[in-house]
């Protein structure tokens, strides 16, 4: 069965930073391409950053520069290192593998002063 745990959010001001951990089980870990969504009250989910499974990372407009996406498949695990937070970061982020239905349970990043 596959498993997706997040963890590392939190409640952070502007201008902060967090770093989100995904630590997945029950599957081969290295071969997937990963994702982190997230999604805020009242709106869809969105993709925040995508990592292939050979490292290579992506990452929606309104993140480049301020978030890093990492992979460490030694440990399973999907990181998110979030700098320079802004209330707009404000949303439940999920870690999940695109295409497929495996998504974790999310974990709440709140930017506020």
């Amino acid at each position: 069965q596959v498993q997706l745990v997040e963890s590392g959010g939190g409640l952070v001001r502007p201008g902060g930073s967090l770093r989100l951990s995904c630590r997945s089980s029950g599957l081969i870990f290295e071969i997937y391409n990963l994702a982190w969504y997230r999604q805020a009250p009242g709106k869809q989910r969105e993709m925040v950053a995508t990592i292939t499974a050979m490292h290579i990372p992506d990452y929606a407009d309104f993140v480049k520069g301020r978030f890093t996406i990492s992979r460490d498949n030694a440990e399973n695990t999907l990181y998110l290192q979030m700098d320079s937070l802004q209330p707009e970061d404000t949303a439940v982020y999920y870690c999940g593998l695109p295409g497929t239905d495996w998504w974790g349970q999310g974990t709440q990043v709140t930017v506020s002063s």
